[in-house]
């Protein structure tokens, strides 16, 4: 059973979450306010967290904020009122992982709470699999169906990225910026030409893929009854 956080100062929308959320299956604590979740965190194992930004005593960023800090990467959805780029941005740079403007949809943050659970999976066990197909992040291989390959480190990575976010697309500058970073001298063209190559090196297995989505950049298939 999963543990999850919420941190959200109205009762109603706090009690709400308890019930739909226990009724799933989820071991629930609650917390009104930002230093009453970092009690909870501290006596309690958590494995994510969903988070209001405005609260009393320690709001919703500095909450997040602290919680990064202390190296910790327990996930985090940011749910608030707020929905301007401007509130989305702060959100992101201090840590959160995925942002949901209310009145929420509770199917949509069932769905989303699953995604970024599968995620933090990968992230602890450092592999994919899908269907026959493992991806090992340690041995920079792929194996299955009596076959192992092992990729460049940054190929290896690129595809390690678009899998662990099935259902996300990646611009070319996204990539970019994360694998090659701002000061290098290479070029947002660099970005095709590894994705072909990494495209040329898993033909042999078809559960997984790269999709090229026009006009925005790619996104990693998972192919699971191949």
């Amino acid at each position: 059973m999963f543990n999850v956080l919420v941190a959200e100062d109205d009762k109603n929308i706090r009690k709400l979450m308890e019930i739909k959320l226990s009724s799933e299956g989820y071991n629930v604590f609650s917390a009104g306010d930002g230093e009453e979740a970092l009690k909870l965190m501290e006596n309690n194992q958590i494995d994510i967290m969903v988070v209001d930004i405005m609260m009393p005593k320690m709001d919703g960023y500095e909450l997040v904020k602290t919680v990064r800090e202390s190296n910790s990467q327990i996930p985090a959805i940011m749910v608030t009122a707020k929905g301007t780029m401007q509130d989305k941005a702060k959100g992101f740079l201090v840590g959160i992982d995925d942002y949901m403007v209310k009145p929420v949809e509770f199917d949509e943050l069932l769905f989303r709470i699953k995604a970024l659970l599968r995620r933090a999976k990968i992230v602890n066990e450092r592999k994919i699999t899908v269907g026959d197909v493992t991806l090992d992040y340690d041995t920079l291989s792929i194996s299955g169906h009596g076959k192992k390959i092992t990729l460049p480190k940054k190929e290896f990575s690129i595809l390690f990225k678009l899998l662990s976010y099935p259902e996300r697309s990646f611009t070319k500058a996204q990539l970019f910026d994360e694998f090659w970073g701002y000061d290098s001298y290479a070029d947002e063209d660099t970005i095709k030409v590894h994705i072909n190559k990494i495209r040329s090196k898993i033909a042999d297995f078809p559960e997984i893929d790269i999709e090229t989505i026009r006009g925005i950049g790619y996104k990693g298939v998972r192919n699971e009854k191949a």
